[in-house]
C-alpha cells in the first residue's frame, strides 16, 4: 500500500514510523539549508524563522523516533523511506525560496509542506486495511493538522507583503 505514487510503500507499522520519521528528518535539513542561504544573504530575521521552524521539526521527527520504541527508525528509514521522485512531503520547495522573501513567505513554505504531510497521513488511514497501522496514521493525521493549525496561527503575525516584495535596487551579482 502506498499513499501517493511516489511514496516508500507502507507495509507495517515499522515502516510507517520510518517514513513518518524521514518526512520530519527531511523537513529539519532543508529548514537548515533555508537558514544557512537566508544568512550568506544577511537575511536575518529570515535565519530566526526557518530555525524555529527545524527547531519545531526536530520535537516532531524525535517524538516519532521515541513513539516507534525498539524500531530503529533511522536505520529502517535509510533503507526504504526514498521518494521516487522529488521530495518528501514536509521539505519546503526551493524553488519558491527567494533571498528576499519575508517572514510570511517562510510561513507559507511550511504551510504547504504540513499540508502535503497532512494528506499523505490521510492517504494511509484512507487506504490502510491493518488496524495498527490506521491508527498510528490517524495520530500523525491529528499531529499534522495542529502543526496546519499552527502555521495559520502564526501567519496571523506577519502580513501579506506588498508585491514589490522582491524588487531589489541592488541585486546580487555572480562573481564567476
Amino acid at each position: 500500500m502506498s499513499a501517493a505514487s511516489n511514496a516508500p510503500e507502507v507495509k507495517n507499522l515499522a515502516d510507517l514510523f520510518a517514513v513518518a520519521y524521514q518526512i520530519e528528518a527531511d523537513a529539519v535539513d532543508r529548514y537548515n539549508l533555508l537558514a544557512d542561504q537566508m544568512e550568506t544573504h544577511n537575511n536575518l530575521e529570515l535565519v530566526a524563522v526557518f530555525r524555529d521552524l527545524s527547531r519545531a521539526e526536530a520535537i516532531h521527527r524525535d517524538e516519532i523516533r521515541r513513539l516507534a520504541g525498539n524500531v530503529d527508525v533511522v536505520a529502517h528509514a535509510r533503507r526504504m523511506a526514498k521518494w521516487s521522485r522529488g521530495e518528501s512531503p514536509e521539505e519546503a520547495s526551493l524553488a519558491d525560496a527567494h533571498y528576499l522573501m519575508t517572514p510570511w513567505h517562510a510561513l507559507q513554505l511550511a504551510l504547504a509542506g504540513e499540508q502535503r504531510a497532512l494528506a499523505f497521513f490521510k492517504s494511509i488511514v484512507e487506504t490502510t486495511n491493518d488496524a495498527e497501522i490506521k491508527k498510528a496514521a490517524d495520530e500523525l493525521v491529528e499531529e499534522e493538522a495542529e502543526h496546519v493549525n499552527l502555521v495559520h496561527r502564526l501567519l496571523r503575525k506577519y502580513p501579506r507583503p506588498a508585491d514589490t516584495w522582491s524588487s531589489d535596487p541592488d541585486p546580487p551579482i555572480s562573481q564567476e
